[in-house]
């Protein structure tokens, strides 16, 4: 057999490549999206996008009513669902100059940031598991398992609420419910 006694060397010359991760990438949890430039296997720039939210809501809402809407609204951030009705349901009633009752407004308040609670549990939990620790995933899930407890005890869901209504609430707490968030934060 013929064997050449010259040696190729080629270099590949590409141009940077941006790419673009998440929000659905499995390895971002909610709605982080990453816009990264690589030169091959190298990433020369990273920009984070939080709050990435475009999956066609807007298109959805505009045939729809207000209720309608707000089942959507619930959808956008699975993590954080009462963080995503209060805006909606706020901008809604300045609109259509409705004031909601206190009691609604401070209940409403107490949810979302029971939401933010449970939502900064998968956000601690997932980041450590990033880096390789297992465990604070679950101990992580256990608590927000019980803050889910209490809105499933609120609104009968553990994900997508429709609690929140325009002009207040769809009904009020429930009995117990504020012995057993007591308990919780104890």
């Amino acid at each position: 057999p013929y064997v050449s006694e010259a040696s190729v060397s080629v270099e590949i010359e590409t141009e940077d490549m941006t790419l673009n991760i998440g929000p659905q990438h499995p390895s971002t949890h909610g709605v982080l999206r990453l816009v990264a430039k690589v030169d091959g296997e190298k990433i020369s720039s990273v920009e984070p996008v939080l709050g990435y939210m475009h999956r066609g809501y807007e298109k959805l809402a505009e045939v729809r009513t207000y209720p309608q809407i707000t089942t959507l609204v619930n959808r956008i951030d699975w993590v954080s669902g009462f963080a995503n009705e209060i805006p909606f349901i706020a901008a809604t009633e300045k609109l259509m100059e409705i004031e909601a009752p206190e009691r609604a407004k401070h209940i409403r308040l107490i949810l979302t940031e029971m939401a933010r609670i449970a939502s900064h549990f998968v956000f601690n939990g997932a980041y450590a598991l990033e880096i390789g620790a297992l465990t604070p995933i679950f101990l992580a899930m256990e608590d927000r398992e019980r803050i889910l407890d209490l809105f499933e005890m609120t609104c009968g869901a553990r994900l997508l609420y429709n609690y929140m209504w325009v002009g207040g609430l769809s009904h009020d707490l429930p009995t117990g419910f504020v012995e057993s968030t007591l308990e919780f934060l104890d």
